[in-house]
């Protein structure tokens, strides 16, 4: 049997504190090439999801530790929902295709992720093309827009 343990949990926040990207994961599954992809990533308030699409999977999230604001775009921006992981909802499932983000509420928060695999990392095109890359001033200032952002308004750096 495969546990998190709050012990765990701890662990991998502590990690993520110390992480130059502000989070880090526990994988559950076995190796990349598992066609199921589990794991729990610890992210503070300060890391950075930039907008991305999965091209062969949809994702599925739930709130162990903390809450989440995820939201979903149109292909040009416009936020098409908004949840809180750990507030107002347990679980969301985005779908194949859909542009979102994820942004920490909480200091020591982990959510828990499943997608299908193999694990395949993200290339350029997989961003949505208004989205900022990581580490510059509007990655930052889309962050808190994220924060308040609501169905029908536009990102716009």
């Amino acid at each position: 049997m495969k546990t998190l343990t709050l012990a765990a949990l701890d662990a991998l926040t502590q990690q993520a504190e110390q992480s130059p990207r502000a989070r880090m994961n526990q994988n559950l599954h076995e190796s990349l090439d598992d066609p199921i992809q589990r794991l729990a990533i610890a992210m503070e308030p300060a890391t950075y999801i930039r907008p991305h699409l999965h091209r062969c999977t949809w994702e599925l999230l739930t709130a162990l530790r903390g809450r989440f604001v995820v939201l979903t775009f149109d292909e040009v921006g416009v936020v098409t929902d908004r949840k809180v992981l750990g507030g107002d909802t347990s679980a969301t499932e985005t779908a194949q295709g859909v542009f979102h983000t994820v942004l920490s509420l909480d200091a020591g928060a982990v959510i828990f992720e499943v997608k299908h695999g193999p694990y395949r990392p993200f290339v350029e095109s997989d961003y949505a093309g208004w989205s900022a890359p990581a580490d510059t001033p509007e990655a930052t200032a889309f962050m808190a827009w994220v924060k308040t952002a609501q169905v029908g308004d536009r990102w716009a750096a």
